[in-house]
């Protein structure tokens, strides 16, 4: 879990809106790559963010082992 509440709500409501878009045909078909920010707003994840080492969750914390 990578991304924080605010980074969840502005993620899957642009998602939804490209979605919305493309559906009624105000834009092309490149509006369904909104699926990627509902997903990762969904699942609270996002693999960008993992591959850069960014968090937006301020309640996940890195477990250290010893």
């Amino acid at each position: 879990m990578n991304v924080g509440t605010l980074d969840r709500i502005i993620r899957i409501i642009l998602g939804l809106a490209f979605i919305a878009l493309a559906y009624t045909g105000m834009i092309g078909t490149w509006g369904y790559i909104g699926i990627i920010p509902l997903a990762t707003g969904l699942l609270k994840w996002c693999p960008l963010y993992t591959l850069l080492g960014v968090q937006t969750c301020p309640l996940h914390e890195t477990v250290k082992r010893d």
